[in-house]
């Protein structure tokens, strides 16, 4: 899948943000593994190219998160979906656009239920988390910080 970038022209300003991308994803198996990929090209890229700190643990979760959402609309939504990575300010908005137009629910923490803890998860990690329903389907959103304390460390940009 070929990215879609917000940067009109291809060059931007080091520190310019917000920084998009937008893809999309076909819905079957694959999808899980190419979504984890691009996350963390977008990371590194948000680092290299436009100065942006991301730590290591940000990186991490933002990766779980996209592992996440995107498995849910991919076991649960049929047909294509769409990714979009989004950074403003001090996070990383990961969005998953599926064409399952129901509400998700985080159910009741329960240790003796195998699986189908993904969305208890995701919300554990994340500062912000909504789902919107729309006519063709929904769109689940969740916001990760991108420091952990990393800014102002004088580390360089990029992922540390």
């Amino acid at each position: 899948m070929e990215p879609a970038d917000g940067d009109s022209d291809g060059e931007v300003e080091p520190g310019t943000v917000p920084m998009t991308i937008a893809v999309a994803l076909s819905g079957d198996g694959t999808s899980i593994g190419e979504a984890r990929g691009l996350a963390t090209d977008f990371l590194r890229r948000a680092g290299t190219d436009h100065g942006v700190v991301v730590s290591a643990r940000a990186a991490d979760l933002a990766r779980l998160v996209v592992s996440e959402l995107v498995t849910n609309a991919c076991k649960h939504a049929p047909g294509p979906l769409r990714m979009e990575l989004s950074i403003t300010d001090d996070a990383v908005e990961v969005t998953v656009r599926d064409t399952a137009r129901v509400q998700l629910l985080a159910r009741a923490a329960d240790p003796r239920r195998v699986g189908q803890h993904g969305l208890e998860i995701v919300m554990a990690v994340v500062q912000a988390f909504r789902v919107r329903l729309d006519p063709t389907g929904k769109s689940v959103t969740a916001r990760i910080a991108l420091g952990d304390g990393a800014r102002g460390t004088g580390a360089p940009p990029g992922i540390v």
